[in-house]
């Protein structure tokens, strides 16, 4: 998907996005704000401009990837099957030129060519226990760790929110940097320890066969604590050794998708505390963003009418567009899922007025099921007889709709990535308020991570080093 790169933008440039972002995003909000499962007892889809509803009354899974998305598939022709209204152009205009780009400098992960399930770029005993996409991720984020800390001097880097500890093993033991990890949870702690010894193990074996040079190992240190958002954590500013004499203890704090506030604790820490040189974070569920203290950061963001992002907006902002897309490249059966949730909302809200958005967990195989299937179960797993009359007609009436509750998601998601784009500004311009000098880059790859943008801050001007960043993918 197109978009504008953060480091192409001045301060005030940057300002005035968030001011057209705000525009924009009063503008649609009602479709954003609305909740697909929805789209009948709402009538959603007369809420949309008669000429909308024509051009995408209709429409095809894929023809919604290439005309409305903007991602055809591989070789495909762009053709619209009738003139769309302006308006819905200049939507679909608008929201490529105002969103972030999520394009890394490379097209393609090349490590993933030889074999789709390992990289190429990782050894053996680096890949054992990790997908892919975390392959992917812990590579592209520690080597620019790796990077950002030899140009900041900073001897120590701080794994926030560690989880199982792949990150912090591969800067550790991979790259040779100092780490000291955090996580709340003892359990996922404990297996990170379990999973470090296990990795030195193998490259204690395979140093004695002369595969990996020789040195000594450093393992990441592990602390079980959890980091309050709203307080600045001690033991996270620990140094892990006592400076040399006349030095100074340089601490680089990093966060593979911190969750929710945790990356807002990130961006305090690094503001707050001098020991803090540089940050790269990479945040994730902005849907757990504190109101208010999670957003808006900035001065600037607050001060702009319309600037508020309700939870239904900040949800929406985390879905895979990219993935999406594919599905419906793909035009599988799997797509009928919101048309079937949407269904069964209406025969829920018949039985039970009361009852509203009822979470449904545990339908397997949906694309299976016939509708009255799927609804008979999805009665009984919110507590209603499952054996109440249907009105078979209507559900499949419902059901020959699929096709418009499919485009009008498509429609939410084409502008979702406007609300990320506020939100990651917002903190940019909140780090340049407080006179330090942050970019946002994009490290991974879309398809295989849906949040793959990277802020980057330090507190020394680094000027064009900042592009070194962006390593190749080669």
């Amino acid at each position: 998907m197109p978009g504008v790169s953060a480091r192409s933008l001045s301060l005030e440039e940057r300002r005035q996005l968030a001011v057209n972002l705000t525009r924009v995003l009063a503008l649609y909000r009602s479709i954003l704000d609305a909740y697909i499962i929805e789209f009948f007892t709402d009538n959603l889809w007369d809420t949309l401009p008669c000429s909308w509803q024509k051009a995408l009354d209709g429409l095809e899974p894929p023809e919604l990837a290439s005309q409305l998305l903007g991602m055809p598939g591989e070789g495909e022709e762009v053709r619209y099957r009738s003139v769309w209204p302006l308006t819905l152009l200049a939507l679909k205009s608008t929201a490529y030129a105002l969103t972030f780009t999520r394009m890394p400098s490379f097209q393609t992960p090349s490590e993933f060519l030889e074999n789709p399930s390992q990289s190429s770029r990782l050894t053996a005993p680096f890949r054992k226990h990790v997908r892919p996409k975390k392959q992917h991720e812990i590579r592209r984020l520690g080597e620019l760790v790796k990077k950002l800390s030899n140009l900041t001097g900073c001897t120590q880097v701080v794994d926030v929110g560690s989880g199982q500890g792949h990150l912090s093993r591969f800067m550790s033991l991979g790259l040779g940097l100092m780490v000291k990890s955090i996580e709340g949870d003892q359990r996922l702690v404990e297996r990170a320890q379990r999973l470090d010894q296990e990795l030195l193990q193998a490259l204690e074996k395979k140093r004695s066969l002369q595969v990996v040079p020789r040195g000594p190992y450093h393992c990441p240190h592990h602390v079980v604590r959890w980091v309050d958002p709203t307080a600045l954590c001690e033991e996270l500013l620990l140094p892990l050794e006592e400076p040399q004499q006349g030095g100074d203890t340089r601490l680089l704090l990093t966060g593979l998708h911190a969750c929710g506030d945790l990356s807002v604790a990130l961006l305090r820490h690094f503001c707050c505390c001098p020991e803090v040189a540089a940050l790269a974070s990479v945040g994730c569920c902005y849907m757990k963003l504190s109101e208010p203290g999670g957003y808006p950061l900035s001065q600037w963001v607050a001060g702009l009418p319309g600037f508020e992002l309700p939870y239904r907006l900040r949800e929406g902002a985390c879905h895979a567009l990219e993935d999406y897309a594919e599905r419906l490249q793909k035009a599988g059966p799997g797509l009928r899922t919101h048309c079937y949730r949407a269904t069964l909302e209406t025969v829920i809200r018949h039985a039970c007025p009361e009852l509203r958005r009822p979470g449904v967990q545990g339908i397997p195989r949906v694309h299976e099921l016939k509708i009255e299937e799927y609804v008979q179960q999805g009665l009984q797993r919110v507590g209603l007889d499952p054996q109440l009359p249907l009105n078979l007609a209507a559900l499949q009436a419902y059901q020959a709709q699929e096709n418009r509750v499919v485009a009008f998601f498509s429609l939410a998601l084409l502008l979702a990535p406007l609300v990320e784009t506020l939100i990651l500004l917002d903190r940019l311009l909140y780090l340049q308020e407080q006179g330090f000098h942050a970019e946002l880059l994009p490290i991974f790859s879309p398809e295989l991570s849906p949040r793959n943008l990277v802020l980057v801050a330090t507190k020394m001007p680094l000027g064009q080093a900042f592009s070194t960043l962006e390593t190749e993918d080669g």
